[in-house]
């Protein structure tokens, strides 16, 4: 055996065997994509902040024990963003991943599950309201203000 064809046969063994074994698999999170409905405009997409960097995001967490994937996403609306009234829709209306990273640098990989949610009614005092800004942007504007590329897209495409 050549060196070249060993080289060629522990880089395949290691891409196709290995490596995939040695992937974390993928958490999932559920998120509410709480919109309102504006005439002419269309809606307008509420984002948060995040608690750690201040960046805009959506609602979204850990799926919650004797809850379906909605319910959880609407129990993360009210701790997060004041949704005290909603209508949730049952199917996603897209997923995105990303990986959550730690304060010990630690990545998990996570796929998270978009679910459309009109909103009713905001509270002005709710769980993380001191910890999280919250504001109402069109799509398009939504979209730019996001990090998580398969995000964006769900945003651009929502109507």
């Amino acid at each position: 055996m050549t060196i070249k064809s060993m080289f060629d046969y522990l880089k395949t063994t290691w891409t196709d065997y290995i490596q995939p074994m040695m992937r974390r698999p993928r958490r999932l999170q559920v998120a509410a994509l709480c919109f309102r409905r504006t005439g002419e405009e269309g809606c307008q997409i509420l984002l948060i902040t995040s608690r750690g960097t201040g960046r805009w995001i959506i609602p979204k967490g850990w799926p919650i024990t004797g809850r379906d994937a909605p319910g959880s996403a609407m129990q993360e609306a009210w701790e997060e963003a004041g949704l005290l009234r909603g209508r949730v829709e049952q199917e996603p209306v897209g997923s995105y991943f990303y990986d959550k990273t730690y304060n010990s640098g630690f990545a998990l990989p996570v796929e998270t599950l978009v679910y459309a949610v009109e909103v009713g009614e905001l509270a002005d005092s709710f769980p993380e309201a001191s910890q999280r800004d919250r504001a109402w942007f069109t799509p398009a504007e939504a979209a730019e203000r996001v990090n998580e590329p398969d995000l964006k897209t769900i945003l651009r495409n929502f109507s």
